[in-house]
């Protein structure tokens, strides 16, 4: 008879701990498993592009030229003249892939900036609310860094300064937005904006799938939500 009303009171006791709502959870636990939820994904992110074909190899995220230039480079790879355009593409996505590890300490210091009324919004908030925090956040510290290693690495590829010469051409007559007119600007903002998708599909796995967070705490937090 003990030994069942042990095991009803200890089934009683899971289901409450599953039944956890959000707000059951203390503020610091709610903070805290953000945060370790948030590292987790943005350091996943960071693994998975910055490696070769992080970029070039993921067709979401992968960095092909703008605008008109797209469309002409679509077209001469149909004639069979897109070597050019491959090497100049492929030194792109290299690029962005240089640069990414450089985000890693950013994202985190961010994460740990964090204030508990932040996270709080963020438990409330949209499915990527995290993802926009950190963008919101982060995002000019982390294309000041981007930015010198994107244009030394296209710098080293003759084809870049044909890139801006043509694109700065085109942008004057309207065919290539200004923010695209130099490749190392534009390798750049594609970079970031890889980056901070992939962070999102790391949120939403998670919002997704408590279960798959890394540590306890962010399961019991994503799991009351």
């Amino acid at each position: 008879m003990f030994r069942l009303t042990a095991l009803v009171a200890g089934l009683a006791l899971s289901a409450n701990v599953f039944a956890l709502s959000l707000t059951d959870l203390s503020q610091q636990d709610a903070s805290g498993g953000l945060k370790e939820a948030l590292t987790q994904g943005a350091q996943i992110a960071v693994k998975q592009l910055g490696t070769p074909g992080g970029f070039s190899n993921n067709p979401d995220v992968r960095i092909e030229l703008p605008g008109n230039l797209g469309k002409a480079a679509k077209a001469m790879k149909m004639m069979g003249m897109g070597a050019q355009v491959e090497q100049l593409e492929t030194s792109m996505n290299k690029a962005a892939e240089a640069a990414v590890p450089q985000a890693q300490a950013l994202l985190v210091d961010a994460v740990k900036k964090m204030t508990v009324q932040d996270a709080k919004g963020i438990l409330s908030g949209p499915d990527d609310a995290a993802t926009q925090y950190l963008n919101k956040t982060s995002r000019e510290q982390i294309r000041a860094k981007f930015l010198p290693i994107v244009k030394k690495a296209t710098d080293q590829v003759g084809l870049a300064k044909q890139y801006n010469s043509f694109a700065g051409q085109a942008a004057s007559f309207g065919a290539v937005d200004a923010k695209n007119a130099n490749i190392e600007g534009y390798v750049t903002e594609q970079a970031l904006n890889g980056l901070f998708e992939m962070i999102g599909k790391q949120e939403a796995s998670i919002r997704e799938n408590p279960a798959g967070a890394a540590t306890s705490l962010a399961k019991k937090v994503f799991g009351a939500l």
